[in-house]
């Protein structure tokens, strides 16, 4: 169960996209759940989710906020004054602190607060979410831990507890440079497919991993993440510095190419 004497808790989602259609396959059974989103048709049964207006939305046990951090305000306002005491609303972003405090100074005092970031998408979930992991950071209230429970017993998910601080200051560097190197790799397209060695298959495997994210996912991750932009200053510095010493230090002199190609004549001669 997600909220104690509830056998079938309702949770609504304001907004479903490509992840919100992976988790609800897996919630659907558990649940009563609904979805708003303006892609969604109104008639839609998508998959045996019913469309709902943002009021039915904020009506439900356990509101998630699966909306751009960019809209998380604007979501809020729409669902304040429908929000019942006691609800849970819950962000699914790739970004903590600033969406935390933001659903701290909008949100009503009467309802808990829970922060997540489901650590997987729609490719490397595509086959399954048990083993995965998810981010889990309590902000008012103590359902998170219930939560946590669930996840962790019913969908066999890897839970992670931490704070926004903490989740920020890690996803600086496990998603920031991810997706970074990810964008700059797929701008360099066509990449070799054919004569491929088994690491470089690997980094290829990690960008398809996040090709299709939308630009708003990317920009939460680099600009609302405000560890990001010193990992990613960092990172490029380094970069600078391996080119400067690959540039001085390595490339050999005329004088030096010369003797390489005479004593490799010698050699085979």
């Amino acid at each position: 169960m997600l909220l104690p004497n509830i056998t079938t808790p309702s949770v609504g989602r304001m907004g479903f996209g490509a992840f919100g259609r992976l988790i609800a396959r897996h919630l659907r059974p558990l649940c009563h759940l609904i979805a708003f989103d303006p892609a969604l048709p109104a008639d839609a049964a998508a998959g045996g989710i019913i469309a709902a207006n943002p009021a039915e939305i904020a009506a439900c046990d356990i509101v998630i906020l699966a909306v751009p951090v960019s809209a998380l305000s604007e979501a809020i306002a729409t669902l304040r004054p429908h929000l019942r005491a006691g609800a849970i609303v819950v962000d699914v972003g790739s970004v903590k602190i600033g969406p935390a405090m933001t659903m701290l100074a909008e949100l009503p005092a009467d309802v808990e607060i829970v922060g997540t970031h489901p650590l997987f998408g729609p490719q490397s979930g595509r086959d399954g979410i048990a083993g995965l992991k998810i981010a889990i950071c309590p902000i008012r209230g103590a359902s998170a831990w219930r939560i946590a429970a669930f996840l962790r017993r019913v969908l066999g998910l890897k839970v992670i507890m931490t704070t926004p601080e903490a989740h920020d200051r890690e996803a600086a560097m496990v998603q920031g440079l991810t997706h970074l190197i990810a964008k700059i790799l797929v701008r360099m397209e066509p990449l070799p497919r054919r004569m491929t060695t088994a690491s470089f298959d690997l980094l290829m495997r990690a960008t398809e991993m996040v090709r299709h994210d939308s630009p708003a996912v990317f920009l939460a991750i680099e600009q609302a993440n405000p560890h990001a932009r010193p990992v990613r200053d960092r990172f490029f510095a380094l970069a600078e510095e391996m080119r400067a010493h690959l540039d001085r230090d390595t490339a050999p002199s005329f004088d030096q190419r010369d003797a390489g190609a005479l004593s490799w004549k010698e050699r085979v001669g």
